[in-house]
């Protein structure tokens, strides 16, 4: 297994959905840049899973994390390939970083038989979903949480 750098774009993401609702989302905390690359280190051996990033000059500037998942029965999805994590550093953002990471990774999970490709994105993350609608997403799920202490 590779040995993973602590993650800035990934202590990045967990901030920003945190922000987006406290309640939802896991919080960051001093440890997250590096727990979030020790999970992705775990994850870099599988040979249906992709890490993919994107670098400037040896600067990493974005990434994408997505797998074939097989068919589940709970979600009523066939087997797919999912994109669980797709960001880009706000300072890079567009100039098609993105939109670049999002194809080569729709390319490796066309390539290991996804019939289709499923991912999630934050409400409020409007960037991301007029970047997802124009590479052909169509939205099919909305997520709602409630609270038990409610």
């Amino acid at each position: 297994m590779e040995t993973a750098q602590p993650s800035p774009l990934g202590a990045l993401l967990v901030r920003t959905h945190y922000e987006f609702d406290k309640l939802r989302f896991m919080g960051p905390t001093r440890h997250t840049a590096e727990g979030y690359a020790h999970f992705l280190g775990t994850q870099l051996d599988k040979p249906d899973v992709c890490v993919f990033v994107a670098d400037l000059d040896g600067e990493v500037v974005g990434y994408t994390y997505a797998a074939i998942e097989p068919r589940d029965w709970m979600a009523l999805r066939d087997s797919a390939g999912a994109i669980y994590d797709i960001l880009v550093d706000p300072a890079r953002r567009q100039h098609g970083v993105g939109r670049k990471l999002l194809d080569a990774t729709l390319e490796f999970l066309k390539e290991r038989g996804a019939p289709r490709v499923v991912l999630s994105t934050a409400e409020q993350n409007e960037p991301a979903q007029r970047l997802f609608e124009k590479a052909g997403f169509r939205r099919t799920m909305i997520e709602m949480t409630r609270e038990t202490t409610s």
